[in-house]
């Protein structure tokens, strides 16, 4: 079965740390871009940070630079969202998707991803 599963998630006050993992199952990462997006209820899913497949370059929103490391280790399957010093801001439900494969890049335009996992909530509150 081909699906992604991101974990991870949880309670964490301001300023805490959460990893993020998100493993394929049923293909390999290695040819696809992954991305990283959040949702909050009542408002658009928008793209927190990308990694390209090949050469491993990474980008970020703006908001979350500095804060928010991603990596991936395509030996285990796996992309990862180290996120620290985080704010309440960042409290969403997160989700992991990779694009149409092959690529050279990546973005953060939900259009250009077609696999997604469920999603881990994460809250950031005092």
């Amino acid at each position: 079965q081909v699906q992604l599963v991101e974990s991870g998630g949880g309670y964490v006050q301001p300023g805490g740390s959460l990893r993020l993992s998100c493993v394929a199952s049923g293909f390999a990462l290695d040819d696809y871009a992954i991305g990283w997006f959040r949702q909050v209820p009542g408002r658009e899913r928008e793209g927190v940070s990308c990694i390209t497949s090949t050469y491993k370059i990474t980008f970020y929103k703006e908001s979350v630079k500095g804060r928010f490391t991603i990596s991936r280790d395509n030996a285990k399957n796996t992309v990862y969202l180290q996120m620290d010093d985080l704010k309440s801001e960042d409290s969403a439900v997160y989700y992991c998707a990779t694009d149409r494969g092959y690529g050279s890049g990546c973005s953060l335009l939900l259009a250009d991803y077609t696999k997604w996992g469920q999603g881990t909530q994460v809250t950031v509150s005092s």
